[in-house]
This record gives C-alpha cells, structure tokens and sequence, in this order.
C-alpha cells in the first residue's frame, strides 16, 4: 500500500476520533496537517491536492463513532502489515504500560502525511517511541520550525528517518543552538542547515563542548568553518577528534598553522582525518599498524584522566581558598564590630 493511501487512512481515523472540530456544514477543514506535504502532492494543482484527502462517503455510521484506541485491524487499514501492527502495538504499549498511548493516532498521522511510508514510521518509532508522548501540536510546531531552518522536502524526511529524537526536543532548545551555532561560531546560515541535515543531534549537545569543540577545530587545527560542515565535525566526539589529531600531529603528519595560516608540511584534510573507517584513517593518513594507535589510544586515555584529575584538584584549591578568604573577612568584620561596641 502506496504512502498516499496510508496517509489517506489515517487521516480518516483521525476524523473517526476527532469527528466534531473537523466536519462542518458536510465539508472538511484538515488545517492542523496543512502542512505543505510535498511527499503526498507531486503537483501543484488543486486536484491533486484533493485527491490526497479522506472521501467521506466512504465513512459509514458505525465508523463515525470516536474512536479510542489503535487496533491491530485499524493500523493493518493504515497500511501496516500484521507482523509490522503487532510491533506498532508493543511500541506503544511500552511508552504507555499496557494502555494506547492518547496521543498515538496524531503521532501517526504527523508522520504519515510528512510523506514517510508504513515501514520507515515503524524503524522510526522503534527508535524514538517517546514520539507517542508528543502532542499533535507540538509536533507540528517542531516540524514547521525544521522546515524554516531550510531543511526542504526529501532532506527533512531523511534528518527524521534518521534522528527521530529532534521531534522529541523543545523548541527553545533547537533555536538556543542555532543561534549559538551563527553567534559564537559564525557559522552562516546555509551551514546552520547543512549541519542540522548532516548532524541532527547536535541539537541536543551541551554548548560548552559544542564550543569547545570548534575551538580546538579552529585554533588548535587551523581548520575553517566550511571545511568543518564538509567534515562533518559534529558527527563526532571529543575524544575522537583529539585522539585523531594528536595521533597525526604526534607522528610529523600535521602541524598547527601559524598566525598567516602556513605550515611546514601539508596537512591532511579535516574530512580524511574524521569522515573515514578507522582502517580507513591509519592506512592511508597515519600509515600506522592498528596496534600503534589502539596503544596511543590508552595513552592519551590517560593522559586525559590526569588532567582531569589536576583540574579537579585545582578547583577544589580555589574554592578552599575562597572559603578561607570568607572567614577571614568575617572575623576582620567582628573584630571591628567589637571595637566599635568597646569604645562605647
């Protein structure tokens, strides 16, 4: 069954549970999903546009009753098959403790009419079953903020397929690391888009390692912003780039930049460095056996640990130090208050 009949379905179960705000006067009125589905209207003429929606002759007097939950039969109609409706019910069931989740059917028919087949919405829900705690509108508020961070029709349904938690996380939260991303890093808009398709879950990064991550790209590299998105920077931890980079950089393969951006030999891109196999990286960048960089690996683990611990004690100084500057100050204060009482 085509994504079009599926959406068609499931826009017919959502009439079934909701019938009163969405009949008017024998007419439909659909505007909580008009949301510029590309997927389900090839064209742009009004008849094909209609063609996607339910045809209510079809909806008998037993079928305008309100529905109140998803059953195996309802999502085999959606298009499900057997085997793919009892793993739709075990999903919810998990998120809901044995009840449909309320909010099952909207979460179906966001993803349906954003142009995702019966398959692709089961591989996603497996993934992200919070999607079923997701309210409608929510969800279609996080979907059309997507859509005006430039993420198009076709890279949208890829970034979702893909990362389906960025349905999950707040609005404030998406719009706080966009701006991050254009103020502290100075990456340009159609970078913030490229990021976000290639690297959805940046979303949900700290910003402190976000920043400090670019920084060590930046400074520590010499590395420039377009050549970053290229790479896919934020794809990857910390831990990966730094081990990558020292191993290299430890080897006579890469050398910082001056202040003019020259070096004594040729550094290798960012985009060979990070965006291959780890076979990949050692044969043909560090030319290096795999037992060479498996025990710098454990090496600088540790050296990290160690400076970790350092700066941990280094903190712990300050604050004592603090704390002994307090005290000091409040015996100075009671002293001098205890003069004053004295000359009186």
């Amino acid at each position: 069954m085509g994504t079009r009949t599926a959406a068609r379905k499931v826009l017919i179960w959502g009439l079934r549970r909701y019938p009163s705000p969405l009949l008017r006067h024998g007419t439909c009125t659909i505007q909580p999903l008009c949301i510029r589905c590309r997927p389900l209207c090839s064209s742009s003429s009004q008849s094909t546009q209609e063609s996607t929606l339910p045809n209510f002759s079809e909806l008998t007097s037993e079928s305008k009753q309100p529905a109140t939950e998803l059953s195996i039969h309802s999502l085999r109609d959606l298009g499900f098959t057997d085997t793919q409706a009892e793993q739709i019910s075990e999903v919810i069931s998990k998120v809901s403790g044995g009840n449909t989740t309320k909010y099952a059917p909207s979460t179906l028919t966001a993803l349906f009419v954003l142009g995702l087949n019966p398959s692709s919405v089961l591989k996603l829900l497996e993934k992200c079953p919070e999607l079923f705690t997701v309210k409608e509108s929510l969800l279609q508020q996080r979907i059309g903020n997507l859509r005006k961070l430039g993420l198009v029709e076709g890279s949208l349904q890829r970034v979702v397929a893909y990362y389906p938690q960025i349905l999950t996380v707040p609005l404030k939260t998406v719009k706080h690391v966009v701006m991050f991303l254009r103020e502290r890093c100075l990456f340009t808009v159609q970078q913030v888009t490229d990021i976000l398709r290639e690297s959805p879950a940046v979303v949900v990064e700290n910003t402190g390692q976000l920043e400090y991550k670019f920084q060590y790209v930046y400074f520590r590299m010499g590395v420039k912003q377009a050549e970053m998105v290229k790479a896919r920077l934020f794809r990857f931890t910390l831990d990966e780039l730094r081990c990558r980079h020292c191993f290299l950089e430890r080897r006579g393969l890469y050398e910082t930049p001056d202040k003019k951006g020259q070096t004594l030999i040729i550094n290798p891109k960012l985009e060979s460095i990070l965006n291959v196999s780890e076979d990949a990286f050692l044969t043909d960048v560090a030319m290096a056996s795999a037992e060479e960089y498996d025990v710098f690996k454990r090496m600088m683990a540790r050296e990290w640990r160690e400076e970790q611990e350092q700066m941990g004690s280094i903190e712990a100084e300050s604050d004592n130090d603090d704390e002994e500057e307090d005290e000091e100050d409040e015996k100075a204060q009671g002293k001098s208050a205890y003069r004053k009482r004295k000359k009186r």
